[in-house]
């Protein structure tokens, strides 16, 4: 069955981080949604690249969607100065929905005050802020902890594009 796939992003991202899992999704006959701070935008990653956004956050509603992307790069920091883009992620972790996160992605769930207790990894400069936020940090390729999937960096999205499939089935 298809998902509807939210995809959370702003400038700064670290583009593999998001067209390789959006690929993966699409490839698996789910619809993805570039959300970020205004429908049209363009947002222009990390390394040059430029994607446009479908849908402006303030026209974004987490209950049209099955799960969440959360991609790395600099764009989870810059998401967190919109305090609208942290209740629209802590909506899909209330909901038990799927949410996937890699790299600097776990680093804006902090937003989400639901980290406490939960089994993650990220980026090695990020792990201080998620223990701060209650998280268990782990250092592995992937980490599944419920509807939660982490990775640490690009050389992980294999994994993470496994256990983020198999959440959406």
């Amino acid at each position: 069955m298809s998902k509807r796939i939210a995809v959370i992003v702003t400038d700064m991202v670290e583009e593999i981080e998001l067209t390789d899992p959006v690929k993966a999704y699409k490839d698996a006959g789910h619809t993805v949604d570039i959300i970020s701070d205004e429908a049209d935008k363009t947002i222009k990653g990390k390394n040059g690249d430029e994607l446009k956004a479908d849908k402006g956050i303030e026209d974004a509603s987490a209950s049209d969607y099955d799960a969440l992307l959360v991609p790395g790069g600099f764009s989870p920091d810059l998401l967190r100065i919109n305090p609208k883009n942290g209740e629209f992620a802590k909506e899909f972790m209330e909901a038990e929905k799927p949410v996937f996160a890699i790299c600097h992605g776990p680093q804006f769930l902090v937003e989400t005050d639901l980290l406490k207790g939960k089994e993650l990894t990220g980026f090695v400069s990020i792990k201080k802020d998620l223990e701060n936020a209650g998280a268990i940090v782990k250092d592995e390729e992937v980490v599944v902890d419920g509807n939660l999937v982490t990775s640490r960096t690009p050389d992980d999205l294999p994994a993470f594009n496994r256990e983020s499939l198999k959440l959406l089935k």
